[in-house]
């Protein structure tokens, strides 16, 4: 029987609607086998979004890559460590404005996450597996930014808490860290490609480690920056020497990385318990996940990212300007923490 679908579709009803009818007639046994998402594409509203989003990813990676040019030129072993920040912020920004860019109907089944198994003929999983790889690599970029510099202000706290302590090289611990999420990502892409779960379990996996990446990142700048700010305020004291700019710029980091993270936090664990919780009830997800609740995910995730992005390309721009300043001024007597005890001379402040 064919339930007179077009005649409904014909008396005015939406597809959703069609949809919706079709399934209530036939039964839940045979409404299941109708991906219901993939009848509705994207909505103005979305489609909008996807632009405006994309827009603002695409301005900030122009911006991130004339700062990251002119940082490369500076030459000096601090301007490479501003250089990696830049990298960090123009990669995530780019594959950011990729993923909005391109128009969701020429990779995924439907606008909203459905389940897509690897090999299926009837959806598009390359497209849905591709969408996903970009979405956790720039999720990985941007958790990378504030992961340098946890290691940066954690080697310097070592520094002085613990002056006779055997230090590592930070830049080899931040890949280490670094490379060990990427692993986890391609584990869970393996476990995708080898059908242990469809492309929902994909987004699970990556929601409840984003999750964790961002509650462990808010503790760690929390204890790092009343730290930082301990050493500062003593170093000026004994120095006479003013650390306020520096201090300030601390607390940039920790305000908006804190409220950054604590913020993905809440949305990752909100989102990875209501996909849990609904999964065993239903034995799948794609009905919680509506358009309503999809764009509302899509926009207080991506609307933090972008004002965190800018608000660090803010924070590293000032802080060439301060330095370029103090330069101008003749700021003698000036110079960086030593890389090594051996190298230790008497210190005016630190740099952050």
């Amino acid at each position: 029987q064919k339930y007179d679908i077009e005649v409904v579709t014909a008396s005015s009803k939406t597809k959703m609607e069609t949809a919706n009818d079709y399934n209530t007639t036939m039964g839940s046994d045979d409404a299941t086998a109708i991906n219901t998402a993939s009848l509705v594409g994207e909505t103005k509203f979305e489609v909008y979004t996807d632009i405006i989003f994309g827009l603002a990813f695409l301005l900030t990676t122009f911006v991130a890559a004339k700062r990251m040019m002119w940082s490369h030129k500076q030459g000096g072993d601090e301007t490479r460590v501003v250089t990696a920040f830049y990298s960090l912020i123009l990669l995530t920004s780019a594959m950011r404005a990729v993923w909005f860019l391109i128009p969701k109907k020429f990779m995924e089944p439907s606008y909203t996450p459905t389940a897509v198994m690897a090999y299926s003929k009837e959806d598009k999983w390359v497209g849905a597996f591709v969408s996903e790889i970009l979405v956790s690599a720039g999720s990985l970029c941007l958790f990378s930014i504030f992961i340098l510099i946890l290691v940066y202000w954690a080697d310097i706290l070592k520094k002085y808490f613990f002056p006779g302590a055997r230090r590592s090289k930070p830049m080899i611990t931040f890949l280490t860290l670094v490379i060990s999420l990427v692993v986890l990502e391609l584990i869970n892409a393996v476990l995708y490609l080898f059908q242990v779960y469809s492309s929902e379990g994909m987004i699970l996996v990556n929601s409840i480690l984003l999750a964790s990446v961002s509650i462990a990142c808010v503790c760690r700048i929390t204890i790092f920056s009343n730290k930082f700010r301990t050493v500062l305020m003593t170093l000026g004291a004994i120095n006479q020497v003013s650390t306020e700019s520096q201090v300030k710029r601390i607390m940039w980091i920790t305000v908006t990385g804190n409220v950054f993270f604590v913020t993905r936090a809440l949305l990752e664990v909100i989102f990875a318990l209501s996909l849990i919780i609904y999964w065993f009830k239903h034995g799948n997800v794609q009905d919680v996940l509506s358009h309503p609740i999809w764009d509302t995910y899509i926009w207080v995730k991506h609307l933090s990212e972008v004002a965190i992005l800018c608000l660090m390309l803010y924070i590293l721009q000032s802080r060439f300007s301060t330095q370029v300043a103090a330069g101008a001024g003749g700021r003698e007597g000036y110079q960086q923490v030593p890389d090594t005890e051996e190298e230790t001379q008497p210190i005016k402040t630190v740099d952050v």
